[in-house]
């Protein structure tokens, strides 16, 4: 009776249904997980690389020794303010050597900080961030001789 029904039904239709073939194929992949019809989704995202310990031992060590090459950068840069000392008998262009003088107390410390950021996201992304404090290292001195020359600008026939 139920076949009946459903042939009067399907006579009712506008538009018959197409026949469907039995698929000959199997699906590829693993089996559906068990409540599922389709297997759980796969994760494309790459692997995470391992954490390199002594990359990170490395790295927080140096930089450790870039805070206090900081500390010792801008200590030396406080006394560039000396370097007016002459200018009773000269004339000598405060504006420099108050410009070298701020440059060698406060650029270190942002060559620190910047060291500092660029080596913990590098180490968060767990690449090698031993280069970057070396790296600061040299930038800290190379801020300190630029502030010198900037304060010796200064003071005429003054050489470093």
């Amino acid at each position: 009776m139920a076949a009946e029904e459903r042939r009067r039904y399907d006579a009712d239709m506008t538009t018959p249904e197409p026949e469907q073939p039995a698929p000959t194929w199997a699906p590829a992949g693993p089996a559906p997980a068990p409540g599922f019809a389709y297997p759980p989704p796969r994760d494309t995202r790459p692997a995470k690389p391992p954490v390199k310990t002594l990359d990170v031992i490395i790295t927080i060590v140096l930089l450790v020794a870039d805070g206090v090459l900081a500390a010792l950068a801008s200590f030396m840069g406080m006394f560039l303010v000396m370097a007016s000392d002459p200018c009773g008998v000269r004339s000598c262009s405060t504006e420099l050597i108050t410009v070298g003088w701020l440059m060698g107390m406060i650029l270190p410390w942002v060559a620190f900080a910047a060291t500092a950021v660029v080596a913990i996201v590098l180490m968060v992304k767990r690449r090698l961030a031993f280069w970057v404090p070396l790296v600061g290292a040299g930038l800290i001195v190379l801020v300190l001789v630029l502030a010198f020359f900037v304060t010796s600008a200064g003071v005429p026939g003054s050489s470093i």
